[in-house]
């Protein structure tokens, strides 16, 4: 009996920043273009947020109808989508979400359809994280960090993407009287987006890695120069390395020094379910 080819796996990040006069709407319409595929979409009045995983064929009919779906009314186009191989199944089913916001920085009245940072290309990354008048800001949780990071970044030591702006609020002084300049990074992009237009709204101008840490390593040759370790993912692959293969890292081990460490561990597992 002839043997069964498995098709090769991809795992596709994205979002996008758009106003959303029926979010509801939009999750129902998505249930119509997602078939076959596995991962998670939030929807919200501000955008789009989503994680997903299919074969190259399924992730690129799905790009299509984001893309083209008469319902979406050309919202969707030009999100840039960050594409990885996967080992294995980075989750067990579909959900679509109907959130407040699609990533929660829990400050009201943030719109980074209408401002954000000034974004960075990988190659122009490399050089401005090089300089001693910049302060590389890692805008992910501490655990993710401590996994790996750019060399020269700061941790902010937070647990949860709420808790940047006050690490923020608490060192502005000090680096508007050095006269620093801010750069910020993270996994795919989304949470620098938010925060920047936060900071926006301070009067603060910050640079950000376009397409955060996943376009980076995916663009530049040898990034072991400037990214030192793992990058965290939220799916069954835990992590990945720098040159995006999984690592085999398990949950137990990167929340094993979290205080909340169980509850962390029992959400993981939660969500690469999904």
């Amino acid at each position: 009996m002839a043997s069964m080819t498995i098709p090769s796996l991809f795992h596709i990040v994205f979002y996008k920043f758009v106003r959303l006069a029926d979010p509801k709407a939009i999750v129902n319409d998505l249930t119509t273009v997602t078939e076959n595929l596995t991962g998670s979409i939030l929807v919200a009045s501000e955008g789009i947020n989503g994680m997903l995983a299919g074969t190259a064929a399924q992730l690129d009919a799905f790009i299509e109808a984001l893309t083209l779906h008469a319902n979406f009314h050309g919202m969707f186009a030009g999100i840039t989508y960050q594409r990885t191989r996967c080992a294995v199944k980075p989750f067990g089913r579909l959900k679509i979400h109907l959130k407040k916001e699609i990533v929660p920085l829990g400050i009201e009245s943030v719109d980074p359809t209408k401002k954000t940072g000034i974004k960075v290309n990988p190659e122009a990354w490399r050089e401005l994280i090089a300089r001693d008048d910049v302060v590389v800001i890692d805008n992910r949780n501490s655990f993710e960090y401590q996994m790996g990071h750019f060399n020269n970044a700061v941790n902010p030591q937070v647990r949860n993407f709420r808790d940047f702006p006050k690490y923020i609020e608490q060192n502005l002084p000090r680096w508007r009287a050095e006269g620093k300049k801010l750069a910020m990074y993270c996994t795919g992009g989304i949470r620098c987006e938010k925060a920047s237009a936060w900071m926006a709204d301070l009067g603060v101008s910050v640079y950000q890695l376009e397409g955060g840490i996943l376009n980076y390593l995916a663009q530049m040759p040898n990034p072991q120069g400037e990214w030192q370790g793992e990058c965290f993912v939220f799916d069954n692959r835990v992590s990945l390395d720098a040159n995006l293969k999984q690592t085999g890292a398990t949950p137990d081990e990167v929340y094993a020094s979290e205080p909340d460490a169980q509850w962390r561990i029992a959400r993981a597992r939660r969500l690469a379910a999904i």
